[in-house]
């Protein structure tokens, strides 16, 4: 598919489009850290039961959609759900981060089952795999 601009103004906008596009392209294959680095050894943040209790239970209203909805957007609805579990107990977003496996650490000891189930639904061998957004 070709964008033939007409007028005066074509040649601005053909430059626009192709520095916008060069934008992008820089923008995407940069390998710089956008962020502060993360150390790699994170201690695991500490989930009291309460809260693996509420974890569990979250996932396990969300498996069947899960089940339907295909891997790709079952792990985004996964991420949602994490986001919103780690919010309601202390933002303990930031700690996952640093150690995602505490998601299959708390779920291996108190929900297995469900557990097992999202790991099917996402196509993935653990939890921490399908968490994209931590």
């Amino acid at each position: 598919m070709s964008i033939r601009a007409r007028g005066p103004r074509a040649p601005i906008a053909a430059g626009l489009v192709t520095l916008a596009g060069a934008t992008l392209i820089a923008c995407g294959t940069s390998t710089d850290p956008i962020g502060p680095t993360l150390p790699s050894t994170a201690e695991s943040p500490q989930i009291s039961a309460g809260a693996a209790t509420q974890l569990c239970d979250m996932m396990r209203a969300e498996i069947g959609n899960w089940q339907q909805q295909g891997t790709t957007v079952a792990r985004v609805s996964f991420n949602g759900t994490v986001h919103n579990w780690a919010l309601r107990n202390g933002a303990v977003n930031a700690a996952i981060t640093r150690n995602r496996e505490v998601i299959d650490t708390v779920t291996t000891e108190n929900c297995p089952d469900v557990r097992d189930q999202a790991i099917a639904a996402f196509g993935t061998d653990d939890l921490a795999s399908a968490l994209a957004g931590f």
